[in-house]
Parts: structure tokens; sequence; C-alpha cells
């Protein structure tokens, strides 16, 4: 761990991975933030777009914004979203970008990958894959992207700033980043911030 950084970042994406295995598992528990259909809602997702998902492709929401508020994406365009979950957003991306385009969701929770992947296969969304990866060190070429979403994952990450270096990394000269996430106006004490705890909690 570097002397600027808060927490351990393998201690925390440690922390953090077993809370969202639970997500991906158990979707149907009460977890301290919101998740599913009405999250979705809430949020101010399209209703016809997110209806038209398989509860698979939805129960294991768990954002804290609506990266599309900002824009709709155009047809064709080609879409990282950093921190992909279950798939929820990039499946929302995927029906944005049509069959012309593509997306690639990037998550490092195993069961999450795994219940993406399975509900990518049943909707035989060619142009949407996902990997495993670090936000910190994304598995995309440089300049691949036209954008970047992410919602409620870089406000979980230690190191921000390599977050932000990989995602300018992967964009191309223009590209647009879209993200939704949490953010804290005040003053953090010290202490607070090095308690690992509070990130997760």
């Amino acid at each position: 761990m570097t002397d600027d950084l808060m927490v351990d970042p393998a201690v925390l994406r440690e922390q953090v991975r077993d809370k969202y295995r639970e997500v991906a598992a158990e979707p149907q528990r009460t977890f301290h933030f919101h998740t599913g259909r009405p999250l979705a809602a809430r949020l101010g997702y399209e209703s016809a777009a997110v209806d038209a998902l398989p509860d698979r492709a939805v129960e294991s929401f768990a954002g804290v914004g609506n990266p599309f508020a900002l824009r709709s994406l155009a047809a064709g365009e080609r879409v990282v979203d950093v921190g992909s979950g279950a798939g929820f957003d990039s499946f929302i991306a995927a029906g944005q970008v049509g069959p012309t385009g593509q997306v690639v969701g990037v998550d490092m929770t195993t069961e999450m990958l795994d219940k993406s992947r399975d509900t990518v296969a049943m909707l035989g969304l060619d142009h949407v894959a996902f990997r495993e990866g670090y936000a910190e060190q994304l598995p995309v070429d440089d300049g691949w992207a036209d954008v970047v979403i992410s919602n409620g994952v870089i406000n979980l990450c230690a190191d921000k700033r390599a977050v932000f270096d990989e995602i300018r990394r992967v964009l191309r000269p223009g590209g647009v980043l879209q993200f939704a996430d949490i953010a804290n106006g005040r003053p953090v004490p010290t202490e607070a911030m090095r308690d690992i705890d509070l990130w997760t909690g």
C-alpha cells in the first residue's frame, strides 16, 4: 500500500467482493443498500427497458444512480462498464447501442461474472461480453471505448487516481465518461478515512 492511500486496496477489494458475492447469490436478502427493480425505478431508469429484462438481469442491481440520465448511448457505440456486477447497466447499454455496438462489462467478483455471463448467453446478446478485472487494471485495449459507464463503484476503490487513469486510457480521444457515484461534500476526518469498515458499511 502506498503512503497516500487511506486503506489497503487488496483488503478493501476482498471486503467488497464478499459483500457483492452475497448480492449475487441471495438477491432477495435485505442489505444496507437498495437492490433490484424497486431501485431501478427509484433511480429513474426507463421502465420499458427494465421490464424487458428477466429477473436474473435486474435482481442483483445495486447502483446509486442512473448513468444514462446524463445522455442516452448512440447506436454503434463501444462501451465499457466498470464494475458491471450482474450486468444490469451493461444490458441497458446493450439495448441502447444495438447490435452494431459493443459492450464490455468488467468485474472482480466471480459470482457476479458467472451470473452476468449466464444471462448474456440466455439473452443471446452477441455484442456483450464480461471480463474479470479491476477498475484500476481494466482488461480493455487503449482507446477502444467511445463511452465508459460506472455505477457506485469508484467510491469503493482505494486508488481513485488509478481508476480515472485507466478510464482515460481505454477511452478514445473525445470519448465520454458517464458515471453515478457517492461523493461527500464535507471534510472527512483522516481516522475515519482509514477505517476500512466505513468504506463498505
